[in-house]
């Protein structure tokens, strides 16, 4: 019985012996977890939206006092050059840390958009949606409301490339 204790510790031990090499070079080949999944990564996409929530948010609430429905392709022009210098800092604020990010309005989705969200029918409160250019704009009380922006945002770092498109709503949802 003192033999056979002695014979499985033996073997106990070489296995042990064999196994060292695999764990070593495990530990030299190193473990990372996913950099995007960690909280260090600050992900610029987001950062982004978060401007440009913000900013569709500011350009669009004037709207509605400043142009009639009559004027609505004027107010899309409007929210569009309001909305030029913020698109133009975003596309350039992180260059030097390797990051450039592409932003470009989204005409289909916008009609896509403009299609599935504002009601029809005889029971809605409002008159209609129009996507135009990428800004979906409705008629309440023959004023202009901005309703969303509809945007591609395309991100390169040197970890890849993220494209998104994302519909912006004016009221910061």
């Amino acid at each position: 019985m003192r033999r056979r204790g002695q014979l499985v510790l033996v073997a106990a031990a070489l296995v042990a012996v064999a196994l060292a090499p695999v764990v070593l070079a495990y530990l030299q080949l190193g473990y990372h977890d996913d950099v995007r999944a960690t909280a260090e990564y600050g992900d610029p996409t987001a950062g982004t939206l978060r401007v440009l929530d913000r900013a569709v948010a500011t350009t669009s609430s004037d709207v509605p006092g400043d142009y009639s429905w009559a004027r609505r392709t004027v107010a899309v022009t409007s929210v569009r050059d309001e909305l030029r210098p913020t698109l133009a800092r975003l596309r350039t604020v992180r260059i030097e840390r390797g990051t450039v990010t592409a932003i470009a309005y989204n005409a289909s989705v916008a009609t896509a958009w403009a299609d599935a969200s504002c009601p029809s029918g005889p029971d809605r409160q409002f008159g209609d949606c129009v996507a135009d250019r990428g800004v979906v704009v409705q008629n309440r009380t023959d004023r202009t409301h901005v309703l969303g922006v509809a945007v591609d945002v395309t991100t390169t770092t040197e970890r890849g490339e993220t494209t998104i498109t994302v519909v912006v709503d004016s009221m910061g949802h």
